[in-house]
């Protein structure tokens, strides 16, 4: 029997969020480890419901982040694109690990994600290539648990499937 799909709306209206949160601005010394929030919500909704959330929306999203942080267009759609398709590898693995593993893994998953990144922008001359920028990949695989567990408890209330 089909499921039918409910509330929907959340899973697009969370990533909305996170896009808002993407250009948020932060004083000066915490705008180098700003989390990487739209890769955070569309994870744990990649992990969540695979179904529903895969590599279309993540170029969408990414596409759209692009517009909002005013970068070269594909940037981030490239970037997200790539952090899905590691996700939704690693799937049925993710699934089952223990949360400080699943941290660990999105930290190498993250990681990857910022190397590509520091490479397009040091391609383009934006900037210079320093270890800095693996401090948004261990604070977001920090956060992870705590996003994991709101956002599920959200899930179940609003039964999103």
């Amino acid at each position: 029997m089909a499921k039918r799909a409910t509330n929907t709306w959340f899973i697009w209206l969370s990533l909305a969020l996170t896009l808002l949160l993407s250009v948020l601005t932060l004083p000066s010394p915490l705008e180098y480890g700003r989390p990487m929030w739209v890769a955070l919500v569309l994870t744990f909704w990649v992990l969540a419901v695979p179904h529903r959330v895969g590599m279309t929306t993540a170029f969408v999203l990414g596409l759209l982040a692009d517009i909002l942080n005013g970068t070269m267009l594909g940037q981030n759609a490239l970037i997200l694109v790539l952090i899905t398709f590691l996700v939704m590898t690693l799937h049925q693995r993710l699934r089952m690990f223990p949360v400080w593993q699943q941290c660990t893994a999105l930290l190498v998953v993250f990681g990857l994600a910022q190397l590509v990144q520091l490479w397009l922008t040091a391609l383009t001359g934006d900037r210079q290539p320093t270890l800095d920028f693996l401090l948004p990949a261990l604070v977001s695989a920090l956060l992870w648990p705590w996003v994991s567990m709101f956002l599920r408890s959200l899930q179940r209330r609003l039964g999103v499937n």
